[in-house]
């Protein structure tokens, strides 16, 4: 299946961990990507038809067509969009079923613990309850 450009990665600036991936990321990407900090004040949720508790539960990737990709399938996605031959070949290899599996396990744990690690900003990491 084809992704159609640009892709627009949801990210949790507050988080640490996070922020500093993606400043990673946005000195490597090219205008195929574009990123949004979901902890910005002015950021909405609404707009893109998501609740602010679905977008701090993992990262979301969404495609110019309007589809979402979460978690690891996002970095997958993301991974892609890089012109870097490494970043391509690092999302065929995740994409492997027990690398997959591995790879999912692992970002579930990261992405439940994540408020515990240091803060970006003045605020931090906030998780949605469990219901």
């Amino acid at each position: 299946m084809t992704t159609n450009y640009p892709l627009t990665v949801f990210f949790d600036g507050a988080c640490g961990v996070c922020s500093k991936e993606m400043r990673h990321y946005r000195k490597v990407a090219d205008q195929r990507v574009r990123f949004v900090d979901i902890s910005a004040v002015d950021f909405n949720a609404g707009l893109y038809g998501r609740s602010n508790d679905d977008f701090q539960r993992e990262l979301h990737v969404c495609d110019v067509d309007g589809n979402f990709y979460t978690g690891v399938e996002a970095f997958r996605k993301l991974w892609e969009a890089l012109p870097s031959p490494f970043y391509p070949l690092l999302s065929l290899t995740v994409g492997l079923p027990g690398v997959n599996l591995a790879a999912r396990t692992g970002y579930s744990i990261f992405a439940r613990c994540r408020h515990l690690l240091p803060s970006n900003k003045e605020n931090t990491c906030t998780l949605p309850k469990r219901g």
